[in-house]
């Protein structure tokens, strides 16, 4: 597909946030990595336990006449706790922070005027950082759509993590 963009998108745990977009219109894959860190090739094992710098992140490719970056971000937005800076639900550290990794100047001043709006509406600091993106190592084949090969496990991912609620 000749139009394609991309955008990246560190939103804790990749497995809770991949299916959001995976079947959103006009995104074409969605791929489990790391970014931000130095390390070429990260396994998961040292991304999790903070050893590389990495944060865990998706990689969307989307058509752009679909979806377009301003509608992901507010899937992400959607998806996310923006107050918290120390990760995602249950869980906790750098590489379970949240980012937004651009590619042009234009997903830069998007996301940093989402982020500005977010702040103005609640009174209160967003923990996303805004910064260029560098590289993406995919992840392990065992990770990618993970919800659709695991999906009784997923499921109770997102319920012991807190993303989602159950009535009893």
């Amino acid at each position: 597909m000749a139009n394609m963009e991309t955008a990246y998108f560190a939103g804790g745990c990749f497995w809770c946030i991949t299916p959001t977009f995976r079947e959103l219109p006009g995104v074409q894959n969605v791929v489990s990595g790391y970014s931000g860190g130095e390390e070429a090739d990260p396994s998961y094992e040292d991304v999790k336990y903070q050893r590389t710098g990495h944060r865990e992140t998706i990689r969307i490719d989307y058509d752009p006449t679909r979806a377009d970056f301003d509608r992901l971000m507010d899937i992400f937005l959607a998806s996310v706790d923006p107050y918290d800076p120390d990760g995602q639900f249950i869980d906790r550290g750098f590489s379970y922070t949240l980012a937004i990794y651009y590619l042009s100047e234009a997903q830069r001043a998007a996301a940093e005027e989402k982020i500005r709006k977010l702040e103005r509406d609640a009174g209160k600091p967003v923990y996303i950082r805004v910064e260029p993106f560098r590289s993406f190592w995919r992840a392990e084949e065992y990770h990618q759509d993970y919800y659709r090969k695991n999906p009784e496990a997923f499921r109770q991912e997102l319920i012991d993590s807190g993303r989602m609620k159950v009535e009893n």
